[in-house]
């Protein structure tokens, strides 16, 4: 009853204040002001394509150096490790064994040549006798035999000596080839026979190869996209490799695949590529572990928005496009998320305006002002430029 000696006017005063903050507010939410944001024109255009990979180095020949011959281990004539000529000696076996055996083949030859001259001196006195029938037949044919048995005894005994002089020769270890030494298998004084003949590895590094691993499922994707026209492959077939060292760093040389393996290897489950590289100072050794990117392909028709551009949901990938005035969320599916501009596979028709700067304040059916055009440095939509 208080509240009616108060007066109405005073009731009616607050209900109204009541009811007027509640619909200023759902007015002021109606008309709020338009998000302000910046776009790109989704534009298809032709963009080079790379495909990068896990790799590591190989020598494209790694030669074992073995002894071919028995012997004590004199001496290791190279630095571990260090760089060798082809010819280079790398380890010495004792060499008075084989000299002496040496000597003897040809003290022996030195015999048999003697015997061959007497033989021979002999038959070119009896050849003229036999001519004139002042000598038996017999005895021609025992003089032409004897001749002939000592020219090969003498033949032989030459045999020998150049046995004897390959396996002198073959007391000092040379290098086959010019590359990196690996380290001594066998230490000074040890003898060396068919048990522990392998004394070390020398391995060229220039080029040197690197070998990469395709699975199956990137074998596949990439035929996919091959045949369906969408990567256009370089016409003369040839692709060039980018290498990025374990630190970051990229190596200077451009490398070039040389062997795709038309394959699959059940037991890794993969393609072998191989690409090799100029290496003429040695900067990469084998068995590194390297990034390897292969560039010279192309997508045909592909469009690409700046990596801002593009939003992750609990969905997915998604992105803003201008419809009617308003944000549309787009589901799309990126390919090769990596750098400042990434393609788009799927999801994104070309001639569709994107909506770059702004989209985190946006929601599906807000009304947007475009204010211009994203800034996006050197990116071109007709000619965009690839990570």
């Amino acid at each position: 009853m208080r509240l009616t000696h108060l007066g109405c006017p005073s009731a009616v005063l607050l209900v109204t204040m009541f009811l007027t903050a509640c619909g200023g507010g759902e007015k002021a939410a109606a008309g709020a002001a338009p998000a302000g944001v910046t776009t790109v024109v989704a534009t298809p255009a032709s963009l080079p394509a790379s495909m990068t990979f896990v790799g590591q180095t190989q020598s494209p020949q790694a030669v074992e150096i073995y002894a071919r011959v028995n012997g004590y281990l004199l001496r290791r004539s190279y630095t571990e490790g260090s760089v060798v000529k082809a010819g280079q000696v790398l380890f010495e076996i004792d060499h008075a064994p084989f000299q002496a055996q040496l000597d003897s083949a040809r003290a022996e030859y030195a015999a048999q040549k003697a015997r061959y001259d007497r033989a021979k001196a002999n038959l070119d006195r009896v050849l003229p006798l036999a001519a004139e029938n002042a000598l038996s037949p017999k005895d021609r044919d025992d003089a032409i035999g004897a001749a002939k048995a000592a020219e090969a005894s003498m033949q032989a005994a030459q045999a020998q000596v150049n046995t004897q002089e390959l396996n002198l020769s073959y007391t000092y270890v040379r290098a086959p080839v010019a590359g990196i030494s690996d380290y001594a298998r066998v230490n000074d004084g040890t003898y060396v026979n068919a048990s522990n003949s392998l004394l070390t590895t020398v391995s060229t590094v220039d080029p040197m190869r690197v070998v990469m691993s395709v699975s199956e499922q990137q074998f596949l994707a990439i035929r996919e996209q091959r045949d369906s026209g969408r990567l256009v492959m370089p016409a003369d077939g040839r692709l060039e490799a980018d290498l990025l060292m374990a630190d970051g760093s990229h190596y200077p040389a451009t490398g070039t695949v040389t062997f795709a393996s038309s394959t699959f290897n059940q037991q890794t489950g993969t393609f072998l590529v191989r690409a090799d590289f100029a290496n003429p100072d040695g900067a990469l050794r084998p068995g590194q572990f390297v990034r390897i990117t292969l560039k010279g392909a192309s997508y045909a028709n592909a469009i690409q928005v700046p990596q801002r551009a593009v939003m992750h949901g609990p969905k997915g990938d998604f992105l803003y496009v201008v419809a009617n005035g308003k944000a549309e969320e787009r589901p799309v599916q990126v390919a090769e998320p990596s750098g400042v501009f990434w393609r788009i596979e799927k999801g994104l028709k070309g001639g569709e305006q994107v909506v770059v700067d702004g989209a985190a304040k946006l929601a599906p059916g807000a009304p947007l002002k475009i204010t211009g055009p994203a800034p996006t440095g050197s990116f071109d939509p007709a000619t965009p430029k690839a990570e």
